[in-house]
Parts: structure tokens; C-alpha cells; sequence
């Protein structure tokens, strides 16, 4: 062990000297391999009590580390620093891994008192709770095979409240035949806790006390399990409820869902006798009250010596006047002479109770039903500690002996869970080929999970041996139809509701039902049936066998298309959000036929799909993930429909603008798109516009084409596109630095148009946009106004990409209007949406507006700290050259602010020819006023009045939104007075964006 913090710290089995070193060592370890914050790492080695210059004191303390202990690397970001050591290097690391699987082992680790600093208490809590918890296993592990009374006693000493404690004192003391000290147990625990909480014991702990004053001796046959029971405690609870108050209670689910483990769990929980009969190696239905009989110890048993006695008709006259529970596993196959039998015997022993597991109802008279659900899943993106609570991921580790769970492993872990469905013989098969393949090879290679997943108990049933025994098993049970249904079903990716399953797979309400029945197909609440990952996986295999794929691909397709075709115009009109939601519902069906067309070279099918998706993709926030398909589609050789072909151009464009494609290839798809409907026309309101879009990117060649070619569709037939129209034109003024008048006249004007047709994206775009102008002129509080409404509707439409950048100029308007709380309260819920949508143009467009407020309020080192995050996001292909620009104006204006002047020049000098290259009006001159800003800092007055002017001229009026403008302006006067000022600012009036270049 490299570094031992379990007791004393240790390096390496040497002892640290110094207190603040202890901590900080402690404080790296306990994140080992991540970055712990300078902040965090400042209050555990100084507490209450930090130097002036903490800053520093922490570095020179790091230093003295790296000398102390040259071993160690530790290296320092841009946020704090980090231990590169690997986790399963650190002691406590470990231990928490093998508090479940190996508790004695864990607690060989654990060497005395800790002694971590107060900033990490709430660490040393969380290991001190698991250390109890890894003793309370091993001496449950214990029980009968030593006297543990003296060391559970001495535990329940320090923990009076415990009750898991006391359970185990009872039975340590039975175990020890002192029944009566285990009641004297119960009874003072019982005092203690109403004396000092008002409670009473649970029901499981008052159950043990029951069975301690009878005295009772349990009958039965239940198996002793040799592994720990994880996840379906409430399951446990749920059964034992059904069973006291119902007589037939089915646990229902597929393979390999944990039905026979739970039904012993919760018959172990049930007083009395308790038998279980495995009829899984019953093939013969005759057999079925031999194998019973078998089971209880009956087959000799007097009743059955009479002649002409049948089993079956021994087997009623044996249990008549018994009182039990009997769990028939393992019934699906058997499944119509099982139900005969049960009803039999309920009917013949009123104290009897069955519980039986199987793959569909018995279907008799007063069954009660218990689905086995998958264990739980943790969310994707969750972390160590969050993926750790989860059942199925607390099975995984459980059952792979070794196996720790990390920061670094835990996606792998997620996604290993997550494509198993949470099916816990997949897990237990996954959890065991973990002794030869890395997590992460392994979540990679599930795609082949039949052949992968084969490494079950000898001891098990054959079937649950191998992943694809356990569904081969439920596929020779089927009938043809049934089969036919099953392998069609499995290219639905999203599930089906019963019209589309009709249609598409030739099937009928019946077969439906017996598949539902049998626990192949699940019917949510939303009422539509769906299929586990790897029952689906095994469909598509028979699919294949039968022959059957390429025919079937092209029928969800066609429904699909049908579906598709029919919403897209009705995404741009009123009921858009009824069609949004319903394409939703769709959504891994539509994005799963498109890459399967892309797969067998169908580009007329992928073209359809995408020309009819295109839209919806850029209106339900999944741009990134349009644009790639898009491309893809479009870069396919084949014949297809040429506007099919021109809108998958168009859509790839639009979607790539914010979906991270490179802008060369974002121009090169409008283009393309062009260069098909000049030949063939536009029927589709999207194509008409590009022309004119196409021309934004030529503008430079071709000044004004792009407004020629946009006016005509001010007049287009169709209200949406004349809508939009307007507001395109009215961001090309913005964007090429003409008249705010005009181009806010025309937004409203297409404002007016988006409110006519109902369509919330382009009133939200609209009032977003005139939110902007009204900020530029100085109405702030209008400008709140609009982008408040704007949010609300966009956060309707379900955008969720726009939001924290529109959050963001919220907030930058609120702070601007003087409400600074309710600026940062802005600010927060859009960095908090950017962290959960995590797309790297939404992490830094947020990242950057934090940083400008840092710096407004004159935090430097947050805004540094920002900034650099901010550029790391961006560091792509598709990053626009607009934002590159503005964060070279930001990070130069923190330079300037720190007095680093020649570092700021460089920036400055770099993000006006950035700006210029990127042909966008307002970001040259943001650029233009941080290079004033410098000029001022320099003690050169004239020159930042010049270039005031060279970006108001620029941009073709004053942005009063921009802070830096009015405190420039300000002191240059003061500078200059009146007259020198304007003078000045109005040399630089004949600037422009081809020209602002040259004024450096």
C-alpha cells in the first residue's frame, strides 16, 4: 500500500512529520487521481485560520510534499491539485471495496484512530459507518463457529441504538443457549428505545423475539445460500406480505431475474414449515406430485401404501391437514399441469399456501402477482459514489471478488449495468468475467454478450449457466406465432404501442398478450410494450436465422416515414408541441431506422428520414446528434429523392451550426443543398431559405446578396417561412453592422408573424433577440422582460440546449438593470442546466458568462479560472471563430485588470483579427472596445475614444450592454473634455468589419 490513512498516515510504511503535510496528504489521497480545489485543500490544512497570501502558503506547502516525499507526484491545475496515484494505491480506497465482498479483509486494513482534518469529517464519518458495518458481517459470518456475545456487546456499547446489533446479540446468544439473556436483550433495547425515541422495534427484530419465546424449531427444506443477498429487500417485505394474506402468489419475470432466489429469501422470512420443489428437471407432467412428495419426504408416507392410491389424489389426503408454505419454482414449462395441481391442493388444504415462480400466470382463481422488476439502475453520468447505492451495481461489485469501484471505472461500471438491463444472472455472468477483462473492455464488448457472458455456476441449472441458455430456454417454450412476434418486435429499439406492433409485425392482440404473459414483453403505464435489451438482442439474432431483417427493417421504416412525414408540418404551426411529444415517443425508433439504413446502403430510406426529421431534431435539443446523422446520410453514395438529398444538406447544416460540426463542413452542406434545388426547386419551406443562408457565408465577396435573396420570401406563401425570413434578415443586419432601427423593426415584424401560427421556437427566438436590442439601447428592464418570456417558451418547447445561454444573458440584463441577486440566482440554474445537458458549446458558453461576471465584480482569479475552462470546452473543430474571438477579448481583459499589459496587447490585438475573420459585426467591435480599454490603462486617451468609435461604427450603433463602454467613454472625456473626445470618436466613423483589421 503506497499511502495508509486507516490510523495513523503512513507513506510507504513511514510515518509523516507535521500536521498541515498530514492534512494536506490526507486531503489528495482521499480524491486520489482527481483535482481537489486550492479552497478545499486551504480549509483543511488551515481550518478557521488561513494566511493572508493562502494562496501561496498552500504551494510552498505542496513543495514541501514533492521534497518530503519525491515519490509522490502531485500536480498542480488551473483549479487546485491532484495526486496522480491510482486509487487502488490508497488504503481507504480499498477498504470501501471490500467492505461488502470481504469484510475480514477490510478490516485487516483498518490500523487505529483517523486522523483526518476537520474538512474532511464528513469522509471520516462515512468509513467510520462502514467499518461498523464490515465488522457487523464478519461477525454475522461467525455465528456458531465462536463465541462473539463479548464482541458484539462491546460494539452495542457504543452503539445503543442499534438494532442490527441487538438482532445479532439475540441470535449470538442462542446460538450460545442463553435464550434467556437473548429475551433480557430484547426487552432492555425495547425500554431503551421508547424511553429515548417514543419507537418501538422493528418488525423484524419484534419477529425474532416471537420466535425466541416460542421456541420454535423451523421445518422445511430451504437451501442455505452460499452468497449475499443484494437489492430486492423491499421485494423480500412485499412477498412476505402477499403470502400472509393470500393463498396463490406468483413471482412473474424472465430468466435470469432473480424469481427462485427471491422466492427463498422471502420464504426464509415466513414462520413454520416452508418446503420448496424445483420442477425444473420435471419434463413429464405425471411427475409433478412425485416430485412434491420427493420434496416433503412423503414418497413413503402411509397414505400412499393403500391401493389404488394415485399420487396426486396421496399428495391432497398428505397436506389436508397440514398448514405450510410450498414454493413450486421453476413452473413456465409446465405451466398448465402446475396450475391443475395448485388448484388441487388450495383446495384441498386450507393451511396451505403456495408461492410459485414462473415466466407467466398460473391463471387460476385468487393468484396474486409479483413481478421481479430489474434491480435498479444508476443514472448515466453518475458518479462512484452516487452508482454505488444503486441494487444492480451493488450486485456487480458484490459478486467480483476484487473488483473496487472508481471514479475512473464507474461509467464502465454504469454502462455495463445499464446494457444488462439490471437482470441479475447477466450481472453474476458479467461480475465473474471481470476476473479476466477490464470493466471498461468489457462494457465495450456486450454487443456479442451470448458469447461473451458464459461463465456461470457449475452448480446451477444448465439453462442458467450461459446468458443465451437462460433465453433459449424461453424461446422452446413458444409457439411459432409467438416466436414470429418476438424476433419482429426486436427492431424496436423504443418499444411499440399496440397499433404500431399490428401493423408492422403482422401479429394480433393474442399473441400480444401471451408474450406480455410470459415476461418477454413489458406493457408500461404509458401503454406501450417494450422488450429488455437482451431479449431484444436475442430477437434480432432469430430475426437474422429466419431470414427476416432486411424485410423487416423496411416496415418499421415505413411506418416510421408515415409517422415522420405526417408531424413535419405541424412542427413549425400551432400544435407543435403535441407533435414534438409524439415524435419523442419515437425518438430511438426514428434514430435507430436511420442508422440501420445507413447499414445496409438504403440512402433513399436513410434521405426520407432525415428530410422528415431534420427540424425536429433542431427543435427537441438533440442537435449534435442530427447533425452527425445528417452528414452521414449525406455523404452516402446511392440514388434517393433530390429533395430528400437537399433537405439531409440543409438539416446536417442547420443542426451542425450548434451540433459541433466543423463551420467548413457546415458551408459545404449549404452549398450542396444549394446546388440541388437550383436544379430541381424548393417545395419544402426549409430549402427556400438557402439560398440565402448559403449567401451569409460569401458575404464578404458578395456584400448585400444574402438581404436580395431573403427579401423575396418576405412575400413566400407560407406564413412560417415569411416569419422566419424576417427574422433572418433582421440578424443578418445585426450581424453586418446595419442599422439596430431597421433590424429591430423587423424582428417585430417577425415576432408578429410567429404569434399569427402559434410557433413558440420562433416567438422565443424573436423576443430573445429584441430582448438583445432593448439591452444594447439601455432598457434593461424591457429587455428582462422579453427574455423572461423568451425562456418560458423555449423551456416549453423543450430546447434545452438554448436555455442556460439564454439564462446567461438573463442574468447578464438583470445585472446590468441592478438586480444583482436575482442575476446571480440566473446564473446558477444555467450553470447547473449546462452540468446536466454537458455539451461542450453549452459548458463554455455558460463557463464564459461566469467569467465576465467574475471579472465585472473583480474576481480575477474565478474569472481565470472560467475562462480557462471555458476555452477547453471549445477546443473542436466545430468551434465558431466568434467565440474564439470573444474569449481572447475576455482572458485579454483579465490580463489588463491583473496590470499584465503586454500580455493583454497580444490578446486584444489577436481577438480583433479573430473577430474580423469571423465577418461578424458585433463580436469585432466587443473586440474594438477591449482594445480601447487597454489604450485607456496605458494613459492613451485619444486612441480609446478612436476606437469607441471605430465599434460603434462597426457595429452601426452603441451597445449599451456591453459594461465596459460606458466607463471608457467616461474617463476618456474626462480625459479629453467634450470637444477632443468627439473629435476623435468621430474619425474612426468610416470603419467598417472588412476594414477594422487595419486600425491595428
Amino acid at each position: 500500500m503506497e499511502i495508509a490513512v486507516l490510523g495513523p498516515l503512513e507513506l510507504r510504511g513511514r510515518a509523516v512529520s507535521g500536521a498541515r503535510l498530514g492534512a494536506l496528504v490526507i486531503l489528495l489521497a482521499l480524491e486520489a487521481g482527481r483535482v481537489v480545489s486550492a479552497d478545499r485543500l486551504i480549509d483543511g490544512v488551515w481550518g478557521d485560520d488561513p494566511p493572508a497570501a493562502a494562496g501561496n502558503a498552500l504551494q510552498a506547502l505542496v513543495s514541501r510534499l514533492r521534497r518530503a516525499a519525491p515519490e509522490l507526484v502531485v500536480e498542480a491545475t488551473p483549479h487546485g491539485y491532484r495526486l496522480v496515484v491510482e486509487p487502488g494505491q490508497v488504503d481507504a480506497h480499498v477498504f470501501v471495496g471490500l467492505v461488502t465482498a470481504d469484510p475480514a479483509a477490510a478490516l485487516r486494513l483498518w490500523r487505529g484512530d483517523l486522523e483526518f482534518p476537520e474538512a474532511a469529517h464528513a469522509e471520516a464519518v462515512r468509513l467510520e459507518q462502514l467499518r461498523l458495518l464490515a465488522l457487523k458481517q464478519r461477525i454475522a459470518g461467525d455465528l456458531g463457529s465462536r463465541d462473539v456475545v463479548p464482541e458484539v456487546e462491546g460494539l452495542l456499547a457504543a452503539h445503543p441504538l442499534d438494532e442490527s446489533l441487538v438482532a445479532l446479540l439475540m441470535r449470538a446468544l442462542r446460538a450460545g443457549g442463553s435464550p434467556g439473556r437473548a429475551l433480557a436483550a430484547y426487552e432492555s433495547f425495547r425500554t431503551r428505545l421508547a424511553d429515548e425515541l417514543g419507537a418501538d422495534p422493528s418488525p423484524a427484530l419484534r419477529e425474532l423475539h416471537v420466535d425466541l419465546l416460542r421456541g420454535e424449531t423451523r421445518r422445511g427444506n430451504l437451501p442455505a445460500e452460499v452468497s449475499s443477498f443484494v437489492g430486492r429487500e423491499s421485494d423480500v417485505s412485499a412477498v412476505r406480505r402477499l403470502v400472509e394474506t393470500h393463498r396463490l402468489v406468483t413471482l412473474l419475470g424472465p430468466g435470469g431475474s432473480g424469481k427462485t432466489r427471491l422466492s427463498v429469501e422471502a420464504g426464509g422470512k415466513v414462520p413454520g414449515e416452508v418446503w420448496r420443489v424445483e420442477l425444473a428437471p420435471v419434463t413429464d407432467p405425471a411427475e409433478i406430485p412425485q416430485a412434491i412428495l420427493t420434496a416433503l419426504n412423503l414418497r413413503g408416507h402411509a397414505v400412499l401404501d393403500r391401493p389404488g392410491r394415485s399420487a396426486r389424489t396421496g399428495l391432497r389426503e398428505a397436506l389436508a391437514g397440514r398448514t405450510m408454505l410450498l414454493i413450486l419454482d421453476n413452473c413456465e414449462h409446465l405451466i398448465g399441469p402446475v396450475a391443475e395441481v395448485a388448484d388441487e391442493l388450495l383446495r384441498a388444504a386450507p393451511g396451505l399456501t403456495l408461492l410459485t415462480t414462473s415466466r407467466e400466470p398460473l391463471g387460476i382463481a385468487g393468484e396474486r402477482l409479483h413481478p421481479v422488476e430489474p434491480l435498479a439502475l444508476p443514472p448515466v453520468g453518475a458518479g462512484a459514489s452516487t452508482a454505488s447505492g444503486f441494487p444492480a451495481v451493488r450486485l456487480l461489485l458484490d459478486r467480483a471478488a476484487g473488483f473496487v469501484l472508481t471514479e475512473e471505472n464507474t461509467a464502465a461500471v454504469v454502462r455495463v449495468c445499464r446494457a444488462l438491463d439490471g437482470m441479475p444472472l447477466a450481472i453474476e455472468l458479467a461480475a465473474a468475467r471481470l476476473r479476466t477483462l477490464p470493466v471498461a473492455v468489457l462494457a465495450d464488448r456486450l454487443t456479442d454478450r451470448f458469447r461473451l457472458l458464459t461463465g456461470g455456476s457449475r452448480t446451477a441449472l444448465p439453462r442458467h449457466q450461459t446468458l443465451r441458455a437462460v433465453v433459449d430456454w424461453s424461446w422452446d417454450l413458444l409457439a411459432e406465432p409467438e416466436r414470429r412476434l418476438w424476433r419482429r418486435f426486436a427492431l424496436f429499439h423504443g418499444g411499440a404501442d399496440l397499433a404500431a406492433t399490428e401493423l408492422v409485425c403482422g401479429t394480433d392482440v393474442d399473441t400480444l398478450a401471451a408474450l406480455v404473459d410470459k415476461s418477454l414483453l413489458v406493457l408500461g403505464l404509458d401503454g406501450r410494450y417494450r422488450m429488455l435489451e437482451t431479449i431484444r438482442e436475442y430477437g434480432l439474432e432469430r430475426l437474422a436465422e429466419a431470414g427476416e431483417t432486411e424485410a423487416q427493417r423496411l416496415a418499421v421504416a415505413r411506418w416510421l416515414l408515415e409517422l415522420a412525414g405526417r408531424a413535419d408540418p405541424y412542427l413549425r404551426g400551432p400544435e407543435q408541441l403535441g407533435w414534438l411529444a409524439r415524435l419523442a415517443v419515437e425518438h430511438d425508433n426514428l434514430i435507430a431506422a436511420v442508422r440501420a439504413a445507413i447499414e445496409a446502403g438504403d440512402r433513399a430510406t436513410a434521405a426520407a428520414l432525415v428530410a422528415r426529421l431534420g427540424w425536429y431534431w433542431w427543435l427537441s435539443g438533440h442537435r449534435p446528434e442530427g447533425a452527425v446523422l445528417a452528414a452521414a446520410v449525406a455523404g452516402m453514395p446511392g440514388d434517393a429523392d433530390r429533395e430528400d438529398i437537399a433537405l439531409t444538406h440543409t438539416y446536417a447544416a442547420i443542426n451542425g451550426l450548434e451540433g459541433g460540426l466543423p463551420v467548413d463542413r457546415v458551408e459545404a452542406d449549404f452549398r450542396a443543398a444549394q446546388g440541388l434545388i437550383a436544379v430541381s426547386g424548393a417545395r419544402h419551406p426549409a430549402l427556400r431559405l438557402i439560398p440565402a443562408l448559403s449567401a451569409m457565408f460569401d458575404e464578404a465577396a458578395h456584400p448585400g446578396d444574402g438581404f436580395e435573396l431573403i427579401a423575396p420570401l418576405f412575400d413566400d406563401p407560407d406564413p412560417w417561412l415569411r416569419a422566419v425570413a424576417k427574422m433572418f434578415a433582421s440578424q443578418l443586419r445585426l450581424n453586418f453592422g446595419h442599422s439596430a432601427d431597421v433590424a429591430e423593426a423587423e424582428m417585430r415584424e417577425a415576432l408578429d408573424g410567429f404569434r399569427a401560427i402559434g410557433e413558440r421556437w420562433g416567438i422565443g427566438f424573436a423576443l430573445s433577440s429584441l430582448g438583445d436590442m432593448a439591452a444594447a439601447k439601455g432598457d434593461f428592464g424591457q429587455a428582462v422582460s422579453w427574455q423572461r418570456e423568451a425562456i418560458a417558451l423555449v423551456r416549453e418547447v423543450g430546447i434545452r440546449e438554448d436555455l442556460p445561454q439564454m439564462e446567461v444573458k438573463l442574468g447578464h440584463q438583470l445585472w446590468l438593470a441592478g438586480e444583482v441577486d436575482e442575476a446571480r440566482a440566473a446564473l446558477k440554474q444555467a450553470r447547473e442546466g449546462a452540468e446536466e445537458i454537458a455539451l461542450p458549446e453549452v459548458l463554455a458558453s455558460v463557463a464564459y458568462g461566469t467569467a465576465t461576471f467574475a471579472r465585472m465584480e473583480g474576481d480575477l482569479e474565478e474569472a481565470r479560472r472560467c475562462m480557462d475552462r471555458a476555452v477547453e470546452m471549445m477546443r473542436h473543430p466545430g468551434a465558431m471563430p466568434q467565440f474564439q474571438a470573444m474569449a481572447q477579448h475576455t482572458q485579454a481583459l483579465i490580463d489588463a485588470a491583473a496590470g499584465e499589459l503586454v500580455t493583454a496587447r497580444r490578446g486584444h490585438m489577436e481577438a480583433v483579427r479573430t473577430a474580423v475573420e469571423s465577418r461578424d459585426s458585433p463580436v469585432i467591435a466587443l473586440t474594438l472596445v477591449g482594445l480601447a480599454e487597454l489604450e485607456l490603462r496605458e494613459g492613451h486617451p485619444e486612441r480609446a475614444a478612436f476606437l469607441l468609435g471605430a465599434s460603434d461604427a462597426v457595429r452601426g450603433s452603441r451597445d449599451l450592454s456591453v459594461p465596459d463602454v460606458e466607463r471608457i467613454t467616461s474617463e476618456a472625456r474626462a480625459a479629453l473634455g467634450d470637444a477632443g473626445f468627439e473629435t476623435a470618436y468621430r474619425r474612426a466613423a468610416g470603419t467598417t468589419m472588412f476594414t477594422a483589421a487595419d486600425l491595428l
